[in-house]
């Protein structure tokens, strides 16, 4: 799928035409998407509107809810192992070497969506504050995540090409 470059067109949201598709994708890892309503509470939002909420098998989130937020929560649920993802509810936990797999795998599932793919997450985490050691997203990604990568190959979430497995952690 062809990447969309961000060009000034803001950050993308779960209600606009970055939000197309995410039912689907999610699907695939056996999670749900929840809409709630513009200005409801998310329920499991660890950082608070408009970020995405996360209990269980269940992505929450508003139309504002930008989706690297929703692709960041679910990315959360594939890397827990099985007893904590059998527990999750906010606060999804884990080390610095799963967050870190967390943030590339949100990348990696951004090229599946329509219209977003990794160059737009790249600016959109960027404009939200994500933060790396080379200063941007896509530096990190491209030139620091390799630890990222390979512990994501490790678990048997991404092939070494690059593609995805569409398995969860064991």
């Amino acid at each position: 799928m062809p990447e969309a470059p961000s060009q000034g067109g803001g950050i993308l949201t779960c209600g606009g035409p970055g939000g197309v598709g995410i039912e689907a994708l999610l699907a695939r890892f056996g999670l749900r998407l929840a809409r709630v309503a513009a200005e409801a509470t998310i329920p499991g939002s660890f950082w608070g509107e408009p970020e995405a909420g996360l209990i269980g098998g269940v992505i929450y989130v508003r139309p504002d809810t930008p989706v690297h937020s929703a692709l960041h929560e679910a990315a959360h649920y594939v890397c827990a192992d099985d007893a904590r993802r059998a527990r999750l509810h906010t606060d999804a936990g884990g080390d610095y070497a799963e967050e870190d797999a967390v943030c590339y795998l949100q990348l990696v599932l951004a090229d599946l969506l329509p219209g977003v793919g990794r160059e737009h997450l790249f600016a959109d985490m960027d404009t939200w504050g994500y933060s790396f050691r080379r200063g941007s997203t896509r530096a990190w990604f491209e030139g620091d995540a390799e630890d990222a990568r390979s512990w994501l190959i490790g678990h048997g979430l991404l092939r070494p090409e690059g593609k995805l497995t569409f398995r969860l952690r064991r």
